[in-house]
């Protein structure tokens, strides 16, 4: 069997919700989501009784700081071409200053997965979906590559792929001419561990990033929201994104 078939053999285990990680792949030791009850069986339908969203604690966001970014990069083996416009970015980091007073600060940029989502509102073939848990993603067979998701998108958070990629993992499958984002790690969400970002700003101590389920009254995620508040970038589109920010 070709390589090319098995790749497309993968990405439709993944894409169906039957797949878990392949045979005697090695995932790093991640930090268990505290919402580890709540983690989906492979054989069990998501449910919208979750919703996993993401809080960015700007404070603790240092300037120089790219953890996130590059283990987002390693865990997706999301590889670069020279070409930082084009070349594929599933979380990036932002700088905000303020005009008047010179303060800058940073933070990283992904999707927002979005509870009312632009990109899914625009796709004509609904290869762009939001899964009842809260997490978008971009179905790969279905995509045609017109990038008016990309378009709708206001957080430019959306990555169009130009060439032919090699080495690719299971449980991200990616493809030529097709249109991708920030997944929420949902190949670990699924399993009861950390997105990839969370776990690299949590080991070095950052802590910047807090994950898990906005449903949950008793979850880290849902008492940080309610004791010291957030706000959501572009509030004014009434998008109910799945990540907030604290501190800008």
């Amino acid at each position: 069997m070709s390589e090319e078939s098995n790749i497309d053999i993968y990405r439709r285990r993944f894409l169906s919700g039957t797949a878990t990680v392949a045979a005697g792949l090695a995932v790093a030791p991640g930090v268990m989501l505290t919402e580890v009850a709540n983690a989906r069986a492979p054989d069990e339908a998501v449910t919208g009784e979750v919703r996993w969203g993401m809080l960015i604690d700007t404070s603790k966001c240092d300037n120089g700081c790219d953890d996130c970014v590059t283990a987002c990069n390693e865990e997706h083996n999301l590889e670069g071409f020279g070409r930082p416009d084009t070349d594929a970015q599933w979380i990036r980091k932002v700088t905000l200053k303020d005009k008047q007073t010179g303060h800058v600060q940073s933070l990283p940029m992904l999707c927002q997965h979005c509870e009312y989502p632009p990109c899914v509102d625009v796709c004509p073939t609904g290869a762009s979906f939001r899964r009842a848990d809260g997490i978008v993603l971009v179905d790969k067979h279905i995509c045609i590559g017109c990038r008016y998701c990309m378009m709708a998108c206001p957080y430019k958070a959306r990555s169009f792929i130009h060439e032919t990629l090699q080495d690719q993992v299971p449980y991200a499958p990616r493809g030529k001419g097709t249109v991708e984002s920030c997944t929420f790690c949902v190949h670990r969400v699924d399993q009861g561990i950390t997105p990839a970002c969370v776990e690299a700003c949590s080991a070095e101590n950052h802590n910047a990033l807090t994950f898990g389920d906005m449903n949950d009254p008793d979850s880290e995620i849902s008492q940080q929201l309610e004791q010291y508040g957030s706000r959501q970038i572009r509030a004014d589109l009434e998008l109910n994104t799945g990540v907030r920010y604290r501190g800008i």
